[in-house]
């Protein structure tokens, strides 16, 4: 049975269990601060495990997209050496909201994997939660009869509450879980070892397939347990595993979810799979890695040095390290397996084939930067093994080329081991977990539970239309992190203030009192569908009514600079090309920045017209025409623009200006004429097919012109009031040049009269000619200079040191015959005269020069460099 089938039935059984079919969520998560990656299928569902939203249908099935590389569920180093760990999985789940419980998910578990997918019940184990005197749970008995109907009792094992207690997290619902697993070994192995000894024991062949979660509780912040209002159902299985079973296989990457991507690992690598143990580790996490970027990429998120970027970048330079290091792929070649992955996966994800070329793009840039980084790493790592005292090569240094450099530390064990080191593993793993502890120190944030003062199913919002309005605080919690202290999030029930979300920031603002006490709200996030207002206090009596105000200032700002965001969107597009998209943005109440799809660098042509473009629409003074809760489609069909990576409703708000319609949650001017004007500040690259433009607008406009203005008026004043002060900053120009030309002319003149004077300087040891001198000349003076008398005079070994706009210099040349002959290298000899001048440097083995802040230390160094030829 063909993967593609098997995901089919999935969905097409459910659905005949009356299970609403909803498509996969991104794998990136936008507004869950506990989470950057969805990593398991349950997690776009959080808000209505929490109770925070209500689902379309209290029954649901769908395939999804999860990613597991971070945190509590780590699974990347396991990738590639075993065979049914994956960073990228799909997770095929059915949920029920409220509705059934564990008869229907038991029942329909077996009836689908015996029935419909025809597995033999004597191969399937499950399991049960046993229980847990220290929780005060009791065995889950009403898992084990209902199973018993099914499965012979020595099928039904016990599971502990790591393996059969399934959490959210520290905090939030949970309960026991019932898996069932699978056993797909040989007749001849069964024989000799039962599988029911196997089960969770990481045996390959007898692993987990799917997990039965049954939410009956919520884990307090304390860690006590309260019984949920409302019992859910929760599944998820293995999609890979799945097939893997199915497709008579003993491996995931023997199946045709895989096997495409290593056919054209083998053709791209000249290699063949299932040959060499160290090249199928390689192939696997090259075809389980390019899953994981791709689909992230096409989801929104770009490899990037920080956060979930950071995440995606690991990933894929691991894989680019493992075609490096084990199948000789000194060039880009992961980006050619794209085009693979969309075809095969592009039915079920159409962003794959949406987003193929920007998929392809970024992923190449990625491999060619990081293949220049092996490559800088492997020169800084011949310095670490030439200047080491001992053959154990110290932790130290290669945590500083893993920190600094990216350069992947089993590779530089590797290369160790080639030749001849070893590495201070120990001393490394310190460094390491220095690092992480630092890090986790610094994000570390502490949760209290709830304190729920209302009951209100609906916190709405009504800050579109009002910037103030009476609230009541339905529930509040203090959280304590090191970056921001002890902070409140509060929860109201309607609210004016705007939550960070679309690239927008958060509203800022106060509540006031009847008494006249206020609270400063300093940002607004969204959690799991619930408005979170975050203060720095709580009020003092939290059950009183309170007038919630929006800073105003910040908001219409804000406003300003987000409607702005649209008209430059429509301006690309008109003035680039349909194949503008926007991929990214940032908005704030001081300027905008916005991502946007396009091949080359903006001339400064086309920067004008975009300019020009959102001005006039801008002076247009066209009205908002905002439409709220218009069925997606509809909006679509209608010309509405959905944006990159954002997930999106069945109702959704369309946001027109003009001939600009795109779907946005945000807030905007009611009129384009309060933009006032459009400055672009900056534009660049982000990725490769990836462009930045920065700009302001309102009053950061009206400051940039303040400031130029007066700026302007410093200038002329510096050129004596010039009429023309442009011709005459031209005229400056000019006789600077001329002036520079003459300086390089005297100073070529003033070292060709030195060169005559040091000449008669150099003396003979041991048969080199040889001389150490400070003199009076720039870097560049004294290059030509030594190169100059290099050429004039046979074994010559040359040494200058300078002081130059307060710093000091070092030079040494050594005639190359010498530098053979007596094994001289000018790089290593002029690093260690740098220390002498507190600095350092390098270059070739007959030239190299160091720089330092140390003037004073050059006589020393000139000193010293006498010993080189002793």
């Amino acid at each position: 049975m063909k993967s593609k089938e098997i995901r089919s039935q999935f969905l097409e059984f459910f659905k005949s269990k009356q299970h609403t079919i909803v498509p996969s969520a991104p794998m990136v998560v936008k507004n869950d601060p506990t989470l950057m990656f969805i990593n398991s299928g349950m997690a776009p569902f959080k808000e209505y495990f929490l109770g925070n939203g209500k689902p379309k249908s209290n029954r649901i099935a769908d395939t999804q997209k999860c990613l597991r590389v971070s945190g509590k569920h780590n699974d990347l180093e396991e990738v590639g050496m075993d065979t049914y760990h994956h960073t990228m999985f799909e997770m095929l789940g059915n949920w029920s909201f409220g509705d059934y419980f564990k008869k229907e998910a038991i029942e329909w578990a077996w009836e689908l994997l015996t029935e419909v997918y025809k597995i033999e019940k004597e191969s399937l184990y499950v399991t049960i939660f046993e229980g847990d005197e220290t929780e005060g749970l009791e065995r889950d008995t009403e898992a084990y009869n209902l199973w018993k109907q099914f499965v012979p009792e020595d099928r039904i094992l016990n599971g502990n509450k790591k393996d059969n207690f399934w959490e959210m997290g520290d905090q939030g619902p949970c309960g026991p879980c019932s898996e069932i697993h699978i056993d797909i070994r040989s007749a001849e192995e069964k024989a000799k070892v039962s599988g029911k000894d196997l089960v969770n024991q990481d045996h390959p062949q007898v692993v987990e397939v799917w997990n039965l979660v049954f939410m009956q509780f919520n884990r307090k912040a304390n860690g006590s347990l309260e019984k949920l209002a409302a019992q859910h159902v929760d599944t998820g299985m293995g999609f890979e595993r799945l097939c893997m079973a199915l497709q008579n296989k003993q491996s995931n990457y023997d199946t045709d979810v895989f096997t495409p991507l290593i056919r054209e690992i083998e053709a791209i690598s000249n290699s063949k799979y299932g040959k060499d143990e160290k090249k199928d580790i390689a192939m696997r996490v090259i075809a389980d890695h390019v899953r994981a970027v791709a689909f992230s990429i096409a989801d929104g998120q770009l490899p990037s040095n920080t956060g979930a970027g950071y995440v995606i970048r690991r990933i894929l330079r691991r894989a680019i390290r493992y075609g490096f290091t084990f199948l000789n792929k000194k060039e880009p070649f992961i980006y050619k397996l794209v085009e693979t992955l969309s075809a095969q996966m592009g039915e079920a994800f159409p962003e794959l084939i949406s987003e193929k070329n920007l998929i392809t793009n970024v992923i190449r840039e990625e491999e060619q930067s990081f293949l220049r980084t092996l490559d800088q790493g492997l020169v800084l790592l011949e310095n670490v093994i030439e200047t080491a005292n001992s053959k154990e090569i110290s932790g130290k240094k290669a945590f500083e080329l893993y920190d600094t450099f990216g350069f992947p530390i089993d590779l530089t064990a590797l290369i160790l081991r080639e030749r001849g080191y070893s590495l201070n593993q120990k001393e490394f793993e310190k460094e390491l977990q220095k690092q992480k502890d630092r890090s986790r120190a610094a994000t570390k944030v502490e949760t209290g539970d709830w304190i729920v003062l209302a009951k209100d199913d609906v916190e709405e919002f009504v800050g579109y239309d009002t910037l103030e309005t009476q609230v009541k605080i339905t529930r509040y919690r203090k959280v304590e992190s090191k970056k921001d202290g002890e902070m409140y999030q509060l929860v109201f029930n309607l609210t004016p203030f705007y939550p960070e979300g679309g690239g927008q920031v958060g509203d800022k603002g106060y509540l006031k009192a009847a008494d006249g006490g206020v609270t400063y709200i300093v940002d607004t996030k969204k959690e799991n569908n619930l408005i979170i207002h975050f203060a720095k206090t709580l009020p003092r009596n939290p059950e009183a009514t309170f007038s919630a105000v929006v800073d105003e200032l910040q908001r219409s700002r804000t406003a300003s600079n987000h409607t702005a965001t649209h008209l430059l969107h429509q301006g690309l597009r008109n003035i680039l090309g349909e194949h503008v998209t926007q991929k990214g943005s940032m908005v704030h109440s001081r300027n905008l920045r916005f991502d946007f799809s396009h091949f080359s660098k903006l001339t400064d042509e086309e920067l004008k017209q975009v300019e020009d473009f959102v001005n006039a629409r801008i002076r247009e003074g066209i009205a908002l025409e905002e439409r709220r809760n218009i069925p997606y489609q509809k909006a679509i069909d209608e010309g509405a623009i959905a944006l990159f990576g954002e997930k999106y409703g069945d109702a959704v708000r369309a946001i027109k200006f003009g001939k600009s319609m795109e779907l946005c949650g945000g807030t905007h001017v009611s009129n384009t004429n309060d933009i006032w004007h459009f400055i672009i500040t900056s534009e660049g690259a982000v990725a490769s097919g990836i462009r930045r433009i920065e700009a302001i607008t309102g009053d950061a406009a009206k400051q940039y012109f303040i400031d130029r203005s007066e700026s302007f008026a410093s200038l002329q004043k510096a050129l004596n009031n010039a009429k023309d002060p442009v011709k005459a900053v031209e005229s400056l120009q000019e006789e600077n040049s001329v002036l520079q030309k003459q300086i390089q002319q005297l100073l070529k003149d003033k070292a060709k009269n030195l060169k005559g004077d040091l000449k008669s300087e150099i003396e003979k040891i041991n048969g080199v000619n040889f001389l150490a001198k400070k003199i009076d000349l720039d870097a560049s003076g004294m290059k030509d200079l030594a190169f100059e008398m290099g050429g004039e005079t046979e074994n010559l070994f040359l040494v200058f040191g300078a002081e130059h706009d307060g710093k000091a210099l070092l030079a040494c040349y050594i005639s190359k015959e010498l530098a053979t002959e007596k094994n001289l290298d000018a790089g290593k000899i002029v690093r260690e005269l740098g220390k002498f001048i507190q600095g350092g440097g390098g270059g070739q083995p007959f030239f190299a020069t160091a720089g330092g802040k140390n003037p004073a230390g050059i006589d020393e160094a000139l000193s010293a460099a006498k010993l080189y030829v002793k």
